[in-house]
């Protein structure tokens, strides 16, 4: 997710619980080796043992269609210390279409094997190589092929999310289609798109076949749902995920401080007003309380402006 699930979101949502992997918004290969400093502006957790602050595993995501370009930079980010590569074939966005890569790579099979064996054979075997497909590009007759395409390169986990690029993010997600891509391949595959709740996440899993779900806009919204998700499934991680518990407004007020606190040190200035009004935005879906909040602040751009709004309006302790 570019722009908005990046290492700040990350470091701030893993320390919530639930959350077994992370992976990083793609970086955009052309045709050229990242520098290691490049690679690390998108990942800095690579500087910590590619792992949150919360000891959370981070998987690069590298997006292209040059295949011996993504294998040399896979490469640099497994000398780097990488546990995973994976690899973005679900991208809908127009300008990364145009410039060949993420969904348009769903309209050729054969593209998509050539990316994946490639990078598999320039990374050591221990480190695995999985990718992100959606449904198709302008539908979804390729589907199948295009996750056999994806096993037969060497991909060891394939996720998939349950609409066509044409599709883009409206709703519905057609998970049961996703059982169908289940049945195509013995990797095991991963549910994602449209999960906001536990309700959606049982009824995927159910649709689907699949028992491991991807999260994006869904737990940047609901910091709590993966423990949720996994408490109401009964394999919750920690004792504090009830099933059905959810986490209140107030709950989040000490989340939000240590998310103002890493932004504030770690992004530019320019960035930071902008990255707290990004998560508000998302977070007034579930938090009506965050739509008084996004209102209150939303003409704010000067940090210590933020700081000072931060520090008044939101509570900081339990």
């Amino acid at each position: 997710m570019e722009g908005l699930l990046d290492f700040v979101l990350r470091d701030i949502l893993t320390r919530v619980g639930g959350v077994e992997k992370c992976v990083s918004e793609f970086i955009r290969i052309t045709h050229s080796l990242m520098s290691e400093k490049a690679l690390l502006r998108t990942v800095p957790e690579l500087e910590f043992g590619a792992r949150t602050y919360a000891g959370v595993p981070v998987w690069p995501q590298l997006l292209g269609s040059d295949a011996p370009c993504m294998a040399e930079n896979a490469a640099r980010l497994a000398e780097m210390g990488s546990p995973g590569i994976d690899l973005n074939f679900g991208c809908p966005a127009k300008v990364v279409n145009r410039h060949g890569g993420g969904a348009t790579l769903l309209q050729d099979p054969e593209i998509l094997y050539t990316i994946v064996a490639a990078v598999r054979a320039a990374v050591p075997s221990h480190i695995p190589v999985t990718a992100k497909m959606r449904l198709g590009y302008n539908d979804d007759s390729l589907a199948l092929d295009c996750a056999r395409a994806l096993e037969a390169g060497g991909a060891a986990e394939i996720v998939v999310h349950a609409r066509t690029k044409a599709q883009g993010y409206r709703p519905p997600a057609y998970w049961d289609r996703v059982a169908d891509v289940r049945g195509a391949v013995q990797v095991p595959v991963v549910v994602n798109g449209e999960i906001w709740n536990v309700q959606d996440a049982q009824a995927a899993v159910a649709q689907s076949g699949c028992h491991t779900l991807m999260l994006g806009r869904g737990i940047v919204a609901r910091p709590a749902l993966a423990r949720s998700i996994l408490a109401a499934m009964g394999t919750a991680p920690d004792s504090m995920a009830q099933p059905g518990e959810d986490w209140t407004w107030q709950d989040l007020g000490p989340l939000m401080h240590a998310f103002w606190q890493v932004a504030s040190t770690r992004l530019e200035q320019k960035q930071q007003a902008g990255r707290v009004k990004q998560w508000l935005n998302l977070l007034r879906r579930h938090y009506p309380e965050a739509q008084v909040a996004f209102d209150d602040m939303r003409t704010l751009v000067k940090p210590s402006d933020v700081d000072a709004w931060i520090r008044r309006s939101i509570p900081q302790t339990l």
